[in-house]
């Protein structure tokens, strides 16, 4: 499909000095040193595009939730250094993203030249969409062009996405194109058979994600904590499980739907699948030295659902076998701990396993997080990677991305 707003490649960014909007909220260790790089690799493609056009770069992002406050802890220092040896040039580091220092840092940049600036979340005024912060990030960069390359953000109206829009054009970088084009053609043209995994803690925060699917998917696979409720919900006990209690007339709504789409082609327990195993554990630290995995329907009053049991596994990876497009988006269980990770860790080598027939389009947030760290080839075993949680969510579930629409419309949409 094509992409419905302007891009670098539409407008005439030769020689401009250019500021870009990035995703580097980049998880760290407790030492503060960056645990994984892969949304600062992903912004690569976009930056060099724009070096190679002799552009001057000044790079703003956000790294962690400072709440308006400066906070060392989250300062983009050393993640500037990172993109400076990633890029092989000097990228030179400002302590503020708008006044005095950043006018001086950039008012004689020179082709290639980077300037970062520091974390946009040190003011207040990013969260709250302020037109007086992002006429100041405008002018005092003096860039001439915005360019939006925050998949991570886009469905946030934040200064930095929306109201700097009012004081440049602006446009999308390459990443946020991939990322858009990915996932809408994987969801509105896919190649069939379509099945959709969905995992993760709430039913609420997915509602309209699974009616989308309901309607539009071939198979629905339900895993996660999202499990527990639909069990709870079809009178199984859960014992102690993590689940929502107030989601039965939504629950209600789903099943209507779905028996309507099916129309006695086959069982609504065959498209709808649940577990019909689980791992169980008394405790939710990863303390557990043994994995138990008994059936759906023999969870005692002081367990716990943390994982999808062996013939669940077995029964999702044959619901894979000819899929043509699979959509995974949230973990089959509390895979933040490996004993509680088998469910996931096996969904991601079939899907690894069919790169060549199926095309896997993976969720940003935690479900990114994992597979990136069980891929040896850290996401390159999957036909797309989305480096936004809330972002990629909201683009499957079909609702309109505030940092996407305020961009230049295509003079071929």
């Amino acid at each position: 499909m094509s992409f419905y707003k302007q891009t670098i490649d539409d407008v005439p960014l030769d020689g401009q000095r250019v500021l870009v909007r990035v995703d580097y909220n980049v998880p760290l260790l407790n030492s503060g040193k960056i645990a994984d790089d892969f949304r600062i690799q992903q912004s690569l493609p976009t930056l060099r595009s724009l070096l190679e056009r002799g552009c001057a770069l000044v790079i703003c992002s956000h790294l962690g939730r400072p709440d308006g406050q400066v906070q060392p802890k989250f300062s983009l220092g050393q993640v500037a250094e990172h993109l400076g040896e990633l890029l092989q040039r000097p990228v030179t580091f400002v302590n503020d993203c708008v006044g005095d220092q950043v006018i001086q840092a950039t008012k004689r940049m020179s082709p290639g030249q980077i300037v970062m600036l520091e974390n946009l979340r040190f003011h207040a005024e990013e969260e709250t969409n302020d037109t007086t912060f992002a006429k100041a990030l405008a002018v005092d960069t003096g860039a001439t062009y915005f360019v939006q390359d925050a998949f991570g953000v886009v469905h946030r109206a934040h200064a930095s996405t929306v109201a700097i829009t009012h004081f440049l054009p602006s446009v999308a970088g390459l990443l946020l194109k991939k990322e858009v084009v990915s996932i809408e053609s994987a969801i509105s043209n896919p190649k069939r058979p379509l099945v959709a995994v969905l995992g993760g803690a709430k039913v609420s925060d997915k509602l309209k994600l699974v009616e989308r699917f309901v309607n539009i998917a071939d198979q629905l696979i339900i895993g996660g904590a999202m499990a527990n409720t639909f069990l709870q919900y079809k009178g199984l006990q859960i014992g102690k499980s993590v689940h929502e209690d107030d989601q039965s007339a939504e629950l209600a709504r789903i099943y209507t739907l779905a028996l309507n789409k099916m129309e006695g082609k086959s069982s609504i327990d065959d498209f709808i699948l649940l577990p019909i195993d689980v791992a169980v554990a008394t405790q939710l630290d990863g303390t557990d030295q043994r994995r138990v995995v008994v059936d759906v329907h023999a969870v005692t009053a002081d367990e716990y659902i943390v994982d999808v049991g062996a013939q669940t596994i077995a029964l999702i990876v044959s619901k894979l076998q000819g899929a043509g497009t699979v959509i995974w988006n949230g973990t089959l269980g509390l895979a933040e701990y490996s004993i509680f990770a088998e469910g996931s860790a096996r969904l991601a080598d079939a899907l690894a396993a069919a790169k060549d027939h199926t095309l896997s389009i993976i969720g940003g947030g935690d479900t990114a997080d994992f597979v990136l760290h069980h891929d040896n080839l850290k996401g390159a075993s999957f036909g797309h990677v989305s480096t936004g949680g809330g972002a990629s969510l909201d683009l499957m579930a079909g609702d309109k991305l505030p940092g996407v629409e305020a961009l230049m419309d295509s003079t071929n949409s």
